[in-house]
């Protein structure tokens, strides 16, 4: 297959990220550039990563054929840059959100969201134990699921998971949150590690999301994600059995309780002399989930991220259906704006119907 080729808008941390995985990966992806407003940036870009840099997504757009672009810019910044490549026909991958608040984004939707081309970088349901666990969910293992908490990522990935889980598309949701600032260590950030465990005042934030047929909660304390010390949890109850992380209890029969795990099959560990990578996960004997670039060493974001750059592809070449539309992404933030506005008035937030929410089929009876 010819390898992937897609360009960036943007040159901050999470751009590496989209660089260092075609590097890692030359056979599938290509960078054909990135763009940066900033001289000095650009010299520092073509000679960190390797890259031509552009001061314009025209420059950009006139260096050769694209499969996509990724906008990678500041919330406040995204709609503008989506609205610019979409006006040039151009199949469109913006970073999360897609839009800062609730106006922009129903303004960002009534422009771009009937082209089809934006699709949004939410990886997190492609991570590996995520579809495994949905693969186990899918099959029924769980009956039907009814409730789900999410306690690692923040806002709109926490809601997208919680989305994913429950098979929840575009319902109304009752929303109802609370903040608390409660003192915990901070030792690790972008930045790198810190030298010190003097406690500091951190926001956590509770919040059920009512679905009607099913609940979902959000549980996230600030820089949760790169604290070791607030561990990632996740937790689906279904009518029959519940899966907590990667264990499940189940009742399969009457008076047959059973307790299974997902094993993930990791290379390179005791007296395995292959490189550490991820070789696939299995639940009672059936794998569940194959990495697609094993050989790679890729950490799970990695793979994600991968996972969601070849679909994007795929889809932009007319060989695979969209991987997470905006409309997707739009009700994730729709959600997480409400968390976001219960948890600072104290009341419930009730969401409705948005322009992005697919119209209902109806099928007549013959």
């Amino acid at each position: 297959m010819t390898p992937i080729r897609y360009g960036i808008v943007g040159s901050g941390w999470r751009s590496g990220a989209f660089v260092r995985i075609a590097q890692r990966l030359d056979d599938r992806f290509t960078v054909a550039g990135v763009v940066t407003r900033s001289a000095q940036r650009a010299a520092a870009i073509e000679t960190e990563w390797r890259t031509r840099a552009f001061g314009s997504v025209d420059q950009l757009l006139a260096a050769g054929r694209l499969d996509f672009v990724i906008t990678s810019v500041p919330h406040t910044v995204t709609p503008s840059v989506i609205r610019e490549l979409v006006a040039r026909k151009t199949v469109v991958l913006a970073e999360t959100p897609p839009a800062g608040d609730l106006e922009s984004l129903r303004e960002l939707w009534n422009d771009v969201g009937a082209s089809g081309l934006v699709q949004v970088a939410e990886q997190y349901p492609f991570s590996p134990g995520n579809v495994a666990r949905r693969a186990v969910i899918a099959a029924s293992v769980l009956g039907t699921p009814t409730w789900a908490q999410v306690s690692s990522t923040q806002q709109y990935h926490a809601v997208a998971l919680l989305r994913s889980m429950l098979g929840i598309g575009f319902e109304s949701a009752r929303v109802s949150a609370r903040s608390f600032r409660l003192p915990v260590v901070d030792p690790q950030s972008r930045a790198g590690w810190s030298d010190h465990l003097d406690p500091v005042e951190l926001t956590s934030t509770l919040a059920t999301i009512d679905f009607g047929q099913a609940v979902g909660v959000y549980d996230y304390t600030d820089n949760h994600v790169r604290n070791p010390v607030r561990s990632n949890r996740m937790l689906v109850r279904g009518t029959h059995g519940e899966l907590v992380d990667d264990h499940v209890a189940r009742l399969a029969k009457p008076r047959a309780p059973l307790a299974s795990s997902l094993h993930r099959w990791q290379t390179g560990e005791y007296l395995n002399f292959e490189q550490r990578d991820l070789y696939n996960i299995s639940f009672e004997g059936e794998v569940v989930y194959e990495n697609p670039y094993f050989g790679a060493g890729l950490s799970d974001e990695d793979i994600a991220v991968a996972t969601l750059l070849e679909q994007t592809g795929a889809f932009s070449r007319g060989e695979g259906g969209p991987p997470y539309p905006l409309g997707e992404a739009a009700q994730d933030q729709l959600i997480a704006l409400a968390i976001s506005r219960s948890a600072h008035t104290g009341e419930t937030v009730t969401t409705g119907q948005e322009a992005w929410a697919p119209e209902p089929t109806i099928t007549s009876a013959e």
